[in-house]
């Protein structure tokens, strides 16, 4: 049985550097130029990988030179491709701006990753056969309701990162077991700006619900209450990827058996480590390096 399967979004990354983040009507000028692959799907995807899952992606690249340079990294990561599949048109693509302070804004044009609604058969197969579906909300609401569905009916695990925020409707969560939010994604859907209190909120809909805390760590509200995982000093470089490390950690924790609770000073130390180094894919970190910093 395969440990995470990943349904959602694969980008190329343009990324560019700044001093400070251009305020609207300003025009700055980038100190820097880089391309990565990226996307939230494919970054939770290697992340889990990396964290030593057997993972597979199901999700949708453009004919494109970008599609295949995405097709690609999934290779070179060991992430199971055959449920991608390969559409006319562009692939998806993020345009991301990062601060000297390590800070990001990003625009993302779906591309590709828009033309799925439902799973095909083989695809569906993908999530019946996994211990874990981990789904984020860059792909259609529709696609993520149906791969949470296919799941569900299969006892599977579904955890969904509900970015980027927008209403989710009852009925999908109604499918989730695990919710990852960031602060802002959590006030959206609560109305509460005060992270616990949005945590307790949400979990009247979600068994257990995770809010990212940034440099503070994470809290988790689930049967126990509401516990806080405090965040591990860093130098920041980069938060593009921090979410994302975080959340294909925990995926590959859970596909082990092991609780979120529990899997959270590890998802937390996943996150540390990314922010160190420029770039989303090239910033998450191995399951040694996990460990060695938790040993630390």
């Amino acid at each position: 049985m395969g440990d995470v399967t990943v349904v959602g979004s694969a980008n190329l990354d343009l990324v560019l550097r700044v001093d400070s983040i251009p305020a609207p009507g300003q025009t700055v000028a980038a100190t820097g130029r880089e391309e990565h692959v990226g996307g939230k799907g494919l970054n939770q995807a290697v992340a889990a990988a990396r964290a030593g899952a057997t993972t597979c992606f199901v999700g949708a690249v453009g004919d494109d030179a970008a599609g295949g340079r995405l097709l690609a990294s999934m290779a070179e990561e060991g992430v199971d491709a055959t449920g991608v599949a390969r559409v006319a048109g562009p692939s998806g693509t993020a345009l991301v701006v990062v601060s000297a302070a390590g800070e990001n804004a990003i625009v993302v044009d779906a591309g590709a990753n828009g033309s799925r609604q439902q799973l095909d058969p083989a695809a569906q197969e993908l999530v019946r056969s996994a211990s874990v579906l981990l789904c984020q909300l860059e792909v259609p609401t529709g696609l993520v309701r149906h791969a949470a569905q296919v799941a569900r009916a299969a006892g599977r695990t579904v955890v969904l990162n509900a970015a980027p925020a927008h209403p989710l409707p009852e009925d999908l969560l109604a499918l989730v077991d695990v919710l990852v939010v960031n602060e802002t994604e959590a006030a959206a859907l609560s109305g509460s700006d005060d992270p616990e209190a949005a945590a307790r909120h949400l979990a009247g809909s979600v068994a257990d619900v995770v809010v990212t805390l940034g440099a503070a760590g994470a809290l988790h509200a689930g049967s126990g209450g509401v516990v806080r995982v405090p965040g591990r000093p860093a130098e920041v470089v980069d938060t593009t990827g921090a979410g994302d490390a975080f959340t294909g950690v925990l995926a590959a924790h859970l596909a082990t058996g092991g609780s979120v609770a529990d899997g959270l000073p590890r998802a937390v130390a996943a996150g540390s480590l990314t922010v160190r180094t420029r770039g989303a894919v090239p910033s998450l970190p191995t399951r040694e390096a996990v460990d060695a910093l938790l040993r630390g």
